[in-house]
């Protein structure tokens, strides 16, 4: 087996709360430098510039998981990651229908701007992406399973924005794969709190906004190759694999 550092949740510029500095690029950039060797793209209800930042890995030391970070309709937030550019644009295609309809107004939330190769803006994203989409939890997890994605709550130990702070627990017939502290987030607290989560994986992020930010809160994932069917086995604990809070 072998050792892989992953830092899977960050957000491009494309979320209004992501410094003007996080371009896709910038990202792997830092990732690399920073010694990541699983990075995750989790924009605020949007998957638009994973493809971006999977070119700008190409031929380079470091794995891609494409997707986003969803605020559910209960204010919820949750990691969805997508194997293919199918499922990935079906999901985008989900998201889209769900968003609500609130203006973004970028004085106040900050820009949400789509930027290609040559760092020209192609798309700017008109309505909030910080918003709830008008589904709830249990919807999105099933849409996720649906195309065969995976499913994580996020930053389970914070007071505000998890799914924890927002329905007291997680809902024991809920889907998912694994579920995400913060950086400072303690899991034998956790344990103590909520108990039924002891034969759940956790994984840590960074939860970046900030370029300063990248790689801050690692975990490690052992497991034979960077793939998205060994990610998955390891959030399972499946054949050998399984994720290290630390080393």
């Amino acid at each position: 087996m072998n050792i892989f550092k992953a830092d899977l949740h960050n957000h491009t510029l494309l979320s209004p709360c992501g410094d003007l500095d996080m371009t896709p690029e910038f990202i792997i950039e830092q990732a690399l430098r920073n010694g990541i060797d699983l990075i995750g793209i989790t924009d605020h209800n949007c998957t638009r510039h994973c493809r971006l930042a999977e070119h700008y890995s190409e031929n380079r030391n470091i794995f891609v998981l494409c997707g986003a970070e969803v605020t559910t309709k209960e204010e919820a937030h949750c990691l969805a990651f997508f194997e293919t550019h199918e499922t990935l644009d079906a999901f985008q295609r989900f998201l889209d229908e769900h968003l609500p309809d609130i203006p973004n107004v970028p004085d106040v939330f900050g820009d949400q701007v789509q930027i290609d190769e040559e760092m020209n803006i192609v798309y700017e994203e008109p309505r909030l992406l910080t918003t709830g989409i008008d589904a709830n939890i249990e919807a999105i997890a099933a849409k996720v399973m649906e195309l065969n994605g995976i499913f994580i709550p996020a930053h389970i130990d914070k007071m505000k924005n998890s799914v924890i702070s927002q329905l007291g627990f997680i809902p024991f017939d809920l889907p998912y794969d694994a579920v995400e502290l913060s950086k400072h987030g303690d899991k034998e607290k956790i344990l103590l709190q909520h108990p039924y989560l002891k034969d759940k994986m956790f994984t840590r992020a960074s939860d970046a906004h900030l370029p300063e930010s990248i790689a801050t809160a690692p975990c490690f994932f052992q497991m034979e190759t960077r793939s998205f069917s060994e990610i998955r086995k390891a959030l399972h604990g499946e054949d050998g694999r399984e994720v290290l809070l630390s080393l």
